[in-house]
């Protein structure tokens, strides 16, 4: 068996311009910053992001140009750092496009994918202009009791891209701590990338197979990427850098690559290779 083992240069290659791309972690926790950097140096764009709740990512990338539309439940920071004013600007601008969820609906998007279903029923969405709104919702007879029931068109996403605490060099991943919808997406995504703290030998693996989230085999790649969720945190690891997301939050759009060049060296600094 192959590693697979590359580059964030490399990783960020597989994703191209206009993907629909969903992001790991929740809101300021195990999100995928290295690749989400990676991907702003590499001007990326029209991106279409998926994720249940967004923060620092998606910001990031609204304020580096690098985004189409965003299907979310939830985009800000937590309430220590206030609304994501880059990601707002773009939408109220007409930069981005904000496609309008709860967290539940976008879950139900995702299973209707993982499942190779082209919608998925939504318990307790039963009224509100967004059905009307939105053109991903619909409102159907349900077939056995006639009774209306709303629909969830499926989302699909090119590329997953993956934030955890443990992989082997083959991608079978370990996530410790709250693992949000992140197997989730593994199942919805036709790619799935994988960014880790630790690159684990297989036989660790082999000795625990029941912790795998992930499972080798759905993976593309993997990523050595060490605080690769800063400044967010990660369960085990790190906690959020309140200076360093302060900070951020009152750069400008144009003073974005110079933010990005500071973390550039510690982006890069892990190339291919891995344990066996």
């Amino acid at each position: 068996m192959s590693s697979k083992m590359i580059s964030l240069e490399e990783a960020a290659g597989l994703v191209h311009d206009g993907d629909r791309i969903a992001f790991g972690g929740n809101v300021l926790h195990r999100a995928p910053m290295a690749m989400v950097r990676e991907l702003a140096r590499q001007r990326r764009k029209n991106l279409r992001i998926v994720k249940t709740a967004g923060a620092h990512d998606i910001d990031l990338l609204c304020a580096a140009g690098c985004v189409e539309s965003v299907d979310a439940g939830f985009v800000s920071y937590e309430t220590e750092f206030g609304l994501a004013m880059h990601y707002r600007k773009a939408v109220e601008a007409g930069r981005v496009i904000g496609n309008e969820h709860a967290c539940y609906t976008i879950i139900c998007a995702l299973r209707a994918a993982a499942a190779g279903a082209p919608f998925m029923p939504v318990v307790g969405l039963k009224a509100g202009d967004l059905l009307e709104a939105a053109d991903y919702f619909r409102v159907i007879q349900d077939p056995f009791s006639g009774d209306p029931v709303t629909v969830v068109q499926a989302i699909v996403p090119n590329v997953a891209v993956i934030h955890v605490q443990e992989a082997d060099d083959l991608g079978n991943a370990i996530i410790y701590g709250p693992k949000f919808e992140d197997a989730l997406m593994s199942r919805a995504a036709r790619k799935v990338i994988v960014t880790t703290e630790k690159v684990v030998p297989r036989s660790k693996i082999r000795m625990r197979p029941d912790l795998v989230d992930i499972p080798g085999f759905l993976v593309s790649a993997v990523v050595h990427a060490p605080r690769g969720a800063a400044p967010c945190s990660v369960e085990k690891a790190y906690d959020a850098d309140t200076k360093a997301i302060e900070r951020f939050k009152k750069l400008k759009a144009e003073e974005m690559d110079v933010y990005l060049r500071e973390y550039e060296t510690k982006d890069r600094g892990f190339k291919a290779g891995g344990l066996r």
